[in-house]
Parts: structure tokens; C-alpha cells; sequence
């Protein structure tokens, strides 16, 4: 049997691929910037498990994102280079370990409680790196010596964390494509459309939500490992909740329900501060980008309320809707005729 593609794979497909060629094109800044920005790509997949995948909208997402970017830092040794094959494990497991223990109490909420209870344990971490000796206070810590992956191939060459990234987003993704596939995925999907139908008809969604959850803040973890070893540098604003928020901004931008739009958004969200903050474009007036990038924010909003991976299906319904009411006209005339 043949394989068949649909136009959402070939779409996730030929980005990727696009992904892959682009620094054959693209100078050190666009390498630098496309690899920030697909660091904040596997930051939004760890939302929208949440969010898109169990109907959970939690604002402390940073405080996870911090704590693998901080892990990265704190276990690193001073006098070499850690190995890269058990730092990024271990990030990845001291995020997913405060995404447990925070699971664990504030899913015992709901609805705007649940909000705020996480966004209180994001803010909790935030203020044990800013006003403790341990993350450096408000000056943050530095990477003294990048991980090393062996054979030769070193982080801190542009391109091969370029190559190191999106092999991690490629995979973050494959692996939620699948999760969303699983039994597991369809009982995520079924407590984010109506959790008392599962649960009378015998799950119990507690540990589904939990796991979901721990999961969401390990990928979480994994994208602020990856920030703190591109850049060298981490600071208590990673775990703030403005962050919080613009990763929950890039998702509903992009469209919330489907990975490919936490991709899209991702990039569009990264993309339009890039542009409002040009001063080649708009001169003085790009001190004032937050201006610029709300009211773009709101603009997009309001006319996508399906996010911009949903703006082929309103392109089309715009049509088929014009043609339908042009064949109405015609039948009306031909009646008339008649």
C-alpha cells in the first residue's frame, strides 16, 4: 500500500526540510536567531500538550523552563566540560521533578485556580533564584564550559547546535505527534472536552492529567537547557511570568489544539519582535516595539480566532461561502427568466 501524505504532514514535512537547508542560506545572525527561535518552539509543544491536548492552561510554564535552564548551569563543573549525555538527562529530570510536585497540588484545582496556583509555584522558583547566593541573585550565572557531545563535535560551534536543536525539536514533536495518537492522547483529548463523561465512564483522570503535566514540564525543562547552552547565561527572568505569558501568546497565535500552529506561532511571535524592534524600519518608534507587537497580537486575534495554522480553512469557507451565494443569485435569475 502506498503511502499517502496529508496536507498537514507535507506541511510539517517541508518545514522541517526548510529547517534543515536553511543555514546553507542564512548568515551567523539568522543561525543564531532561527536556533533561539526553535528553542522557543519545543517551549510552546510543552504548552500545548497542556493546553491543546488536556484543556489545562497553566501560567508557572517559565518556572519549569527555568529550572532545566539553571540545572544546565548549577551541575555543570567549573574546570571542564560536562558531558552532554547525562547534564541534559538530568535538566530535563529536575524540571519534570518540580513539574511532579507542582501537579500534584495545583490539579487539585480548577479552572482560574488552577491558573493562579501555578503561576504562584513559577513565581515561588523565580524568587529562590533572584533573592538567594544560588542562582546568582539578579545578575544570573554563567556558563563557563559548553557540554560536550564527543567525536569531535562541539556546542559551541553556531552550526552544530543549530543541528543539535531542531534533531530535538524534530523528535519533541514526533514524540507528541505519537502521544496525541495513543490511548494515552485520546484520554487527554476526552478530559479537555468533557472530564465528568470519563470519569463516569471509568477513568481516572487525575493520573492522566498528573502525567501529562510532568511530561509538559520535562520538555519544558529540555527547551531551557537548550537556551542556557546556546547563550552561556541564565537569569531569574527566564522563570518570570512575562515569559509565562509570551509562551502562551506564541500558541494561541499559532493556533491552540495543533502542534503545527505551537510551531507556527513560535516563529511568528519571535519573527514580529524581530521586525518591531528594527530600527532600520521604524526608527525611533522601535524603543516602543511592545506597541507595535499587542496591537498585532490583538489584530490577530480577532480576526483568527482560530489561530493562523486555521487561516486556510477561513479562506476557504470565505470562497466556497461566495461561490455558494453567486450560485444562489444565478438560480434565483434562471427562475426568474423562467
Amino acid at each position: 500500500m502506498a503511502l499517502q501524505w496529508t496536507p498537514k504532514q507535507g506541511f510539517v514535512l517541508l518545514a522541517f526540510a526548510a529547517l534543515a537547508l536553511y543555514p546553507m542560506v542564512g548568515g551567523n545572525f539568522g543561525v543564531d536567531l532561527v536556533t533561539k527561535i526553535m528553542i522557543f518552539a519545543i517551549f510552546a509543544l510543552s504548552l500545548e500538550l497542556l493546553v491543546g491536548g488536556t484543556g489545562l492552561v497553566c501560567f508557572g510554564q517559565a518556572g519549569f523552563f527555568g529550572i532545566g535552564a539553571y540545572a544546565a548551569v548549577l551541575l555543570s563543573p567549573q574546570s571542564e566540560a560536562a558531558g552532554l549525555w547525562w547534564l541534559l538527562p538530568a535538566a530535563v529530570l529536575c524540571a519534570a521533578a518540580y513539574a511532579l510536585a507542582v501537579g500534584a497540588l495545583s490539579l487539585r484545582t480548577k479552572g482560574v485556580y488552577f491558573i493562579m496556583v501555578t503561576l504562584a509555584f513559577a513565581q515561588m522558583a523565580y524568587y529562590v533564584v533572584h533573592d538567594t547566593p544560588l542562582g546568582g541573585g539578579t545578575d544570573g550565572i554563567y556558563l563557563t564550559m559548553k557540554p560536550a557531545i564527543g567525536a569531535g563535535l562541539d556546542l559551541d560551534h553556531p552550526l552544530t547546535m543549530y543541528a543539535f536543536t531542531l534533531g530535538l525539536l524534530a523528535a519533541v514533536f514526533g514524540f507528541l505527534a505519537l502521544l496525541s495518537r495513543s490511548r494515552f492522547g485520546r484520554a487527554l483529548a476526552g478530559i479537555k472536552v468533557n472530564e465528568q463523561r470519563m470519569r463516569a465512564t471509568g477513568f481516572a483522570t487525575y493520573p492522566y492529567k498528573l502525567a501529562a503535566f510532568t511530561i509538559s514540564g520535562g520538555i519544558a525543562g529540555l527547551a531551557g537547557f537548550l537556551f542556557a547552552v546556546k547563550d552561556g547565561f541564565v537569569n531569574p527572568e527566564l522563570m518570570s511570568w512575562h515569559f509565562s505569558g509570551a509562551v502562551l501568546v506564541m500558541i494561541i497565535l499559532g493556533g491552540i489544539g495543533h502542534l503545527r500552529g505551537a510551531l507556527i506561532g513560535a516563529f511568528a511571535f519571535a519573527l514580529l519582535q524581530e521586525f518591531f524592534k528594527s530600527e532600520a524600519i521604524f526608527g525611533a518608534f522601535a524603543r516602543h516595539w511592545h506597541l507595535g507587537l499587542g496591537l498585532t497580537i490583538i489584530l490577530s486575534v480577532a480576526l483568527l480566532p482560530r489561530g493562523l495554522v486555521g487561516l486556510p480553512g477561513q479562506w476557504r469557507e470565505r470562497l466556497v461561502g461566495r461561490t455558494s451565494r453567486r450560485a444562489e443569485r444565478a438560480g434565483v435569475t434562471a427562475e426568474a427568466k423562467a
